[in-house]
């Protein structure tokens, strides 16, 4: 492949000036002739084509796999004015997984009598397999998690096998969705609007696919 040898890198919002500043030494050390440092939620518009848009007020509601982080923008004339930011550093895509795994966990107890709570490998494969069931459960109202010899005891292996609907999987995972809700209201206040005063919303990241997520979303804009 070519060497890279420039970079723009995006940072949060919500980074001040010495983090901003230490993100641009690292580039650095790390070989490369930064050039611009611009804002996550700025590229996620960009990205949509939105710095085409004249005198528009853009939500970009962000939740990746770690983080949640909401900022609105106002664009004009392809320039980009962050109005507000807001956001829940622990809350993202891992969250959901963990209440899936939190409820095989509990369902194999019950079943069984054994906790896999303790035994890695388990906990390794609940994961993974919770994982693909969320991400199923975007498009499909139902999955099949099926772990064969997730453990064994001095009878044999033991196989876990459930399914999980989507309307299982909303209600676990209420709490969570509800914790979307704060950052956007913030976001709004801070920036001195109501909800009718955005124009466009962006979704970033690949926890925005869960159609519960996208309803929040509705509700409180009245936008997809």
């Amino acid at each position: 492949g070519e060497q890279v040898k420039q970079a723009v890198i995006t940072v949060p919002a919500y980074f001040n000036d010495s983090q901003r500043q230490a993100t641009k030494d690292s580039g650095k050390i790390a070989g490369l002739e930064v050039l611009r440092i611009i804002n996550e939620p700025t590229a996620a518009s960009l990205a949509y084509g939105l710095d085409k848009k004249n005198n528009e007020t853009i939500l970009v509601f962000d939740l990746g796999g770690g983080t949640f982080d909401v900022s609105v923008l106002e664009v004009g004339d392809g320039v980009f004015e962050v109005l507000s930011t807001a956001g829940d550093t622990h809350l993202g895509g891992d969250d959901f997984d963990d209440k899936i795994v939190k409820w095989l966990l509990n369902e194999f107890k019950n079943e069984s009598g054994i906790d896999l709570k303790t035994d890695r490998q388990a906990l390794q494969r609940l994961t993974e397999a919770s994982e693909k069931a969320k991400v199923e459960l975007s498009n499909l109202t139902q999955t099949e998690i099926n772990l064969p010899f997730i453990t064994a005891t001095s009878t044999g292996p033991k196989h876990l096998e459930r399914v999980l609907t989507r309307g299982k999987f909303e209600e676990l995972c209420s709490s969570l969705i509800d914790r979307a809700r704060t950052p956007v209201d913030s976001a709004l206040k801070d920036a001195k609007l109501d909800s009718s005063k955005i124009d466009e919303v962006v979704l970033v990241g690949g926890s925005t696919r869960i159609p519960a997520v996208k309803e929040l979303v509705k509700k409180i804009l009245g936008k997809d």
